[in-house]
């Protein structure tokens, strides 16, 4: 849940460094810098705290996180749920990224800037007499989430990674050795659960869109979860369960449904923490141009792709117009024919037909769709213009959570009250789980999360986490262009490697493992 301000600090205080005239430069050297604009100036009031809050997160917003390929292509392009309609992006379609091969750089880049600017941010913060304590309290907590969300992100790409909490010199920062990632991951606990007791339940109205205590909850959860730490993760799951405001919607169809471009219908009561796309304009936050944001436009077909019978494209459009909609997406991507495949869900499943699509108004696509990440609207979301929010944690995927715990601590006869809660939703009639052993349930949660959760960028390092990647995907199905995956994987791919770029730079990033996740 984030704000896409444009300008985060480092911005600004170039801004400001360029609008100073020339003819002044010898006045202005001659005088004192301690009046200059500085981080350590800087922080003088709360709006001025706020300015470098609203600064990190524009960090997620950027072409390196949230807005392009580069989280997919490591978090679901390369695992069984969806592939493109052609051969884009064929290094993760393919699964044959290396080092200095599409090896994530930017996103590797953006990462460690956000960790920067955060630190920074909660050092000149922390203690300031010159902010009022809910300020300090409020803003902390922000920064302790978004610098918690890029840890999370780069420990479960990259395992073990360099690490720090403060800002460092030029030099240090390219000689440090990678941190095992249980020490990270240890840290950013402790710091969600400072950010959980300094953060509100909930934002309203311009602040809608920022970190609150739950969305620190459920990092903190997410961080216990590939820990194994089944007790930390079960309790707070738990915790944002019986506790948060936050609830399970009535209609599956409803969580994604981003026909109205209204700021506060964005936000849906299941949702935790998302990545603010929709912009408010008076707030000085606005949508991505293309450029910025071509996951979004993924899962839009292209309108020269379809229909599957040519000869019906003018009736197509005719029915596209009608609606107000348009095929304007890169068709990017597409359910893999396991997953597209009616037979292989359970019957009476209602999420499928709330998921994948291979029609539009009765007219036969010549692809299937991931329906429920659609946006069609040609008023809101024309391409080059995207405007729904990315949900990355919401609770249903809490309720599962909790159900995998505690069948892991104690089997399953505790967990069934979480994982059927979510499947009463699911089914009609009602199909709850029963009577199953330990191994049973863990099995059956490998597709549950998959049906409940597909195109939402969980599905590869859960099936790391679980054990199960290489040899799953070894027997997955791919479409034609991309068959070579399941041949190409190995137990290299379940991370990876550190950028070349980095290693040039740091050869220290080489010591504690010189195989570079085994890409060397």
């Amino acid at each position: 849940m984030m704000k896409n301000i444009k300008l985060h600090l480092t911005k600004l205080l170039m801004v400001i460094g360029l609008i100073i005239m020339p003819s002044a430069c010898e006045e202005y050297l001659a005088e004192d810098f301690r009046d200059g604009l500085s981080p350590a100036t800087f922080y003088n009031s709360d709006a001025e705290a706020k300015i470098a809050v609203d600064g990190a997160y524009s960090m997620l917003t950027s072409a390196g996180w949230f807005a392009h390929r580069d989280r997919p292509a490591w978090w679901q392009i390369a695992a069984d749920e969806i592939s493109s309609t052609r051969n884009i992006f064929k290094e993760a379609h393919n699964i044959t990224y290396d080092e200095g091969v599409a090896d994530g750089e930017r996103y590797w880049n953006t990462l460690y800037e956000t960790i920067r600017n955060t630190s920074d941010a909660i050092t000149n913060i922390s203690g300031n007499e010159s902010l009022s304590q809910t300020s300090i309290n409020h803003s902390l907590g922000q920064l302790y989430v978004i610098r918690a969300l890029a840890y999370y992100d780069l420990t479960c790409v990259w395992g073990d990674v360099p690490f720090f909490t403060e800002i460092l010199a030029p030099e240090e920062l390219a000689s440090l050795e990678r941190t095992p990632v249980k020490t990270i991951r240890d840290a950013m606990i402790a710091d969600l659960q400072t950010a959980y007791g300094l953060l509100p339940d909930s934002w309203s109205g311009a602040d809608l869109g920022r970190m609150t205590k739950w969305a620190a909850r459920a990092l903190e959860a997410k961080f216990h979860m590939f820990a194994k730490n089944w007790q930390g993760m079960l309790t707070a799951s738990k915790d944002i369960i019986d506790n948060s405001p936050h609830t399970l919607m009535d209609n599956f169809g409803d969580i994604f449904n981003w026909s109205e471009a209204n700021y506060s219908t964005k936000v849906k009561s299941e949702h935790i923490l998302w990545i603010d796309f929709t912009g408010l304009p008076a707030s000085g936050l606005g949508t991505n141009g293309e450029a910025n944001f071509q996951r979004g436009h993924d899962y839009v077909p292209r309108l020269r792709d379809e229909p599957k019978d040519k000869s019906r494209q003018g009736e197509l459009k005719t029915a596209l117009a009608a609606n107000g909609h348009e095929f304007g997406g890169y068709g990017g991507a597409s359910p893999l024919p396991l997953l597209g495949d009616r037979s292989s869900w359970d019957a009476g499943d209602l999420r499928y037909d709330e998921t994948i699509t291979q029609e539009y108004e009765g007219i036969p696509l010549k692809f299937k769709y991931l329906k429920k990440l659609w946006n069609l609207s040609s008023e809101f979301s024309p391409r080059g213009n995207k405007m729904e929010n990315f949900v990355m944690i919401r609770l249903a995927d809490i309720y599962l959570m909790a159900a995998e715990a505690e069948n892991e601590l104690n089997g399953p006869g505790n967990a069934y009250q979480y994982v059927n809660k979510v499947r009463e939703r699911a089914f009609e009639p009602d199909q709850p789980w029963s009577g199953m052993s330990q191994q049973q349930f863990r099995e059956e949660m490998y597709e549950e999360r998959l049906h409940e959760l597909c195109g939402e960028s969980h599905r590869k390092p859960d099936l790391v986490r679980w054990g199960i990647y290489v040899d799953h995907i070894r027997n997955t199905q791919f479409q034609k262009h991309n068959a070579p995956a399941a041949a190409n994987v190995q137990d290299k791919h379940q991370y990876a490697p550190i950028p070349l770029a980095e290693i040039q730079l740091n050869p220290n990033l080489l010591n504690t493992d010189p195989t570079n996740n085994g890409y060397r």
